[in-house]
């Protein structure tokens, strides 16, 4: 059956993650990895308002420097994320117009569905905004992103079969998750033969450098393969799946992820029960399930560090006190402690993955100060 999208190359460059230096995107290295990802034959961008500089800097090194039918650029629309009106919340499209400068955009996302942040956009109409959007050739593809359950997915399929995709977080460690939901979000998508933009696919980075007890299992199956790949080839051989995006951060990473493209070979059935194993054995470590997105951050009174310092949390858990006690301190420097937090939950109204940061944070607080 065919799909939207369905020649789209199966990387996709995900830009939330891109270079830094000074505190800046490193437009230069951006350029250096732009230029390598479409030498390779690739041409899916994913970008968002909410990324800060990202659409600024795919204006600077992709659109102003390549044809405008030689990419497929996406971006999103988050509502939820400081807008008071319906006139205010569709604004946000024309700015993401004048940040990348385009004149239109492949595919259209309302972002990051789920909780209350579902029901902003139907207070504001937008479901009807992008329909006229699309109508008027300023969109050709409009869908959604969420961090929800199965459940919530499918009603909103229900109410708007207008949608023609969605971006949904899957990952092999988080497939039986029972917050995540990978496994039950993707089968619900292709019950209703909708086409799957997949993000997260190595889990925030954390599926790079697994734990030693998963690392030993995949190197006892394959050991000439890296970590990563194992993430990617196992979210790339899903079916219905219109591209993987990867939050690149260096020209390595970038390098790497090509050649792994350029190689690419569905896993087999003993690689596949390896990943089973890894699963099981992931099951047994309880982690914070943070993928550093930063939203809880946007709306942080206290300038607290949180995804660093969730990220610290689970290196003390994955890897030992020093380990956790080293990440703590560069996720402090320069920011509130875990013990400044003033328990107001804004963060927690915001996180895609339903995290109780103030009783995280607490624990925090009590591991490392």
């Amino acid at each position: 059956m065919s799909y939207i999208g369905q020649d789209i190359p199966k990387l996709g460059f995900g830009l939330m993650r891109l270079p830094k230096e000074g505190g800046k995107t490193d437009i230069e290295q951006t350029k250096a990895m732009v230029d390598a990802y479409m030498q390779a034959g690739l041409n899916y961008f994913d970008t968002a308002r909410v990324y800060g500089e990202s659409e600024d800097a795919i204006r600077q090194a992709l659109v102003e420097r390549y044809p405008r039918d030689s990419y497929y650029l996406a971006t999103k629309n988050a509502a939820w994320l400081g807008a008071k009106t319906a006139e205010e919340a569709q604004a946000m499209f024309e700015t993401s117009l004048r940040s990348t400068g385009v004149d239109y955009f492949d595919f259209y996302l309302l972002h990051n569905l789920g909780d209350t942040r579902t029901a902003v956009f139907d207070k504001f109409d937008m479901w009807e905004f992008v329909k006229r959007l699309k109508e008027k050739g300023l969109v050709k593809h409009i869908g959604f992103s969420m961090h929800d359950s199965a459940d919530a997915l499918e009603e909103i399929l229900v109410a708007h079969s207008e949608m023609e995709f969605v971006q949904l977080q899957i990952n092999y460690a988080d497939w039986e998750d029972g917050s995540v939901q990978s496994r039950r979000c993707y089968e619900t998508a292709r019950k209703y033969d909708i086409p799957i933009i997949i993000m997260e696919p190595v889990r925030g980075g954390t599926l790079a450098n697994p734990p030693a007890s998963v690392a030993e299992i995949l190197s006892a199956s394959n050991p000439d393969a890296s970590y990563a790949s194992w993430a990617l080839r196992f979210a790339m051989g899903l079916e219905g799946v219109i591209t993987v995006l990867s939050g690149m951060s260096t020209i390595e990473q970038m390098e790497q992820n090509i050649e792994l493209y350029k190689n690419y070979k569905p896993l087999d059935a003993d690689e596949m029960n390896a990943i089973g194993k890894a699963q099981r054995e992931l099951a047994k470590i309880t982690t914070i399930p943070c993928t550093a997105c930063k939203y809880c951050m946007k709306s942080c009174p206290q300038d607290i560090n949180i995804a660093d310092i969730m990220q610290s949390c689970n290196r003390l858990e994955t890897y030992g006190v020093a380990d956790g006690k080293n990440w703590y301190g560069f996720a402090t420097m320069g920011h509130g402690k875990a013990s400044e937090c003033i328990g107001c939950g804004q963060c927690e109204v915001v996180c895609p993955q339903h995290i109780g940061i103030v009783g995280e944070l607490e624990k925090a607080a009590a591991a490392f100060e």
